[in-house]
């Protein structure tokens, strides 16, 4: 998949571009009919919400889950990444984030290289996020708000918040995000919400200012995020458990693009359960990274 030009310019102006109905309805079923056993888990990988049983984040699911490797290396995702960056991409995080009915809770204002930096040593936001909804996402169940515009400030302060939500993150100043705002068109454009059918996806820059509500609605919002990064721009530090942040640096070959639907054979590493190794951290910055 390539972007043309106007696409192109698109994402260099506002950060992101949306994809309604990217994938089919039965290419997102094989992906959704997945989900209840992937969260039904007791392992470290399920962050749940904080004081409920529901899921906030799987983390990893393309190293267990065959559905969702194939997606992780769908060219429908992968090339049109690669072609903005210009070079192999590596898997730095697969989260399948569930924003489930009444339950859902806030993600913050972010940018999801704040993280990857702070956390992680990224060099430098030669990485992005792909997103994929498995649920109509409507203005009532949470979906994402992003600031048009707002990567082109580049990397913003930024405060741990380690106590609004059961996951840490990195989240931004309320007066910044109001002048962000501001500049980006008030409320006239200021803020904008994709919204639309299961299967559409978003592709967005790793400096782009983001945010979602809970979700008090009767419907679910459950989507997939895969978070590539230039093979050059990997990370350098293991701070975070590999699960979350990994550590496989090896180019993604992509699959036929019928990959879903023709149940491609892929390897699951971690298939019989996730390695001890997967737990271990460290916070020095590496000298050397195979």
């Amino acid at each position: 998949m390539r972007l043309s030009a106007e696409q192109l310019a698109q994402f260099d102006r506002d950060g992101y571009l949306f994809f309604p109905g990217h994938f089919t309805p039965e290419e997102t079923a094989r992906l959704v009919e997945e989900v209840p056993q992937l969260y039904a888990r007791r392992e470290a990988y399920n962050v749940r919400e904080r004081g409920s049983d529901a899921v906030r984040t799987n983390f990893a699911a393309h190293l267990y889950s065959a559905p969702f490797a194939r997606l992780g290396r769908h060219p429908r995702m992968i090339e049109p990444v690669q072609q903005v960056l210009g070079e192999p991409l590596y898997m730095h995080q697969y989260k399948i984030n569930g924003k489930m009915a009444f339950e859902g809770d806030v993600w913050q204002w972010h940018q999801d290289y704040g993280t990857w930096l702070n956390d992680d040593l990224m060099p430098e936001p030669r990485a992005m996020n792909i997103a994929v909804f498995l649920d109509d996402v409507n203005a009532f169940n949470g979906p994402l708000m992003f600031i048009p515009g707002s990567h082109r400030k580049g990397v913003v302060d930024a405060k741990h918040d380690l106590t609004t939500t059961s996951y840490p993150l990195w989240t931004v100043d309320h007066a910044l995000i109001t002048e962000l705002v501001a500049r980006a068109g008030g409320k006239d454009g200021g803020i904008v919400s994709p919204t639309g059918p299961a299967g559409s996806m978003i592709m967005f820059h790793s400096c782009l200012l983001h945010a979602s509500t809970s979700n008090l609605s009767p419907w679910n919002r459950v989507s997939v995020y895969l978070s590539l990064c230039a093979v050059s721009n990997h990370i350098r530090r293991h701070k975070r458990p590999e699960y979350i942040a990994h550590r496989d640096f090896t180019p993604i070959s992509c699959l036929p693009d019928d990959c879903l639907l023709a149940e491609t054979p892929v390897e699951l590493p971690w298939r019989d359960g996730m390695p001890a190794s997967a737990l271990v951290t460290s916070p020095v910055e590496l000298k050397q990274v195979a």
